[in-house]
């Protein structure tokens, strides 16, 4: 399994990831230079926190190998697609009820600010190709992909 590796020494808060996602996301196609950075439709998956030292701190679903969030969906709105091994949400089935945003570990799993009737996760920008547009928008090569493997088998 692909997963999104952070080296937070490498960032510098410049949130390039957070436009790119968040031009992936959009309702309208279109190029970041028409992107509304104030528009609530507009909302990346992740967050650039700073350290309160200077640095930056980005936070990433990790897609979990056995996820919290999943094992506390009782709709069945989020799963662990096989054989990816990424998280994914379906706000069809989603219940409403935010037990995944309290059971997520790293604090990823966000209500939407808009509406609040839905989650806001890292969905590895599944068809856009091999990598996500967060690392692929790094200009400081702070993201990186890494296969992810536990007992041999990939995870």
């Amino acid at each position: 399994m692909k997963r999104i590796f952070i080296d937070k020494d490498k960032c510098d808060g410049c949130k390039n990831c957070t436009i790119a996602c968040m031009n992936a996301h959009r309702e309208k196609p279109g190029t970041i230079y028409d992107l509304d950075l104030t528009d609530l439709k507009n909302e990346a998956r992740h967050e650039i926190k700073s350290d309160g030292r200077g640095g930056y701190v980005p936070l990433f679903c990790r897609h979990c190998s056995e996820p919290d969030c999943v094992s506390s969906c009782m709709s069945g709105a989020l799963k662990k697609e096989v054989p990816s091994g990424h998280v994914q949400y379906d706000k069809d089935r989603c219940g409403k009820c935010f037990m995944c945003v309290m059971n997520c570990p790293y604090g990823n799993i966000k209500p939407d600010r808009l509406t609040k009737s839905r989650i806001i996760k890292c969905d590895f920008c599944i068809g856009d190709g091999e990598e996500p547009n967060c690392v692929k928008a790094c200009p400081k090569k702070a993201l990186h992909i890494e296969e992810v493997f536990w007992q041999g088998v990939a995870v």
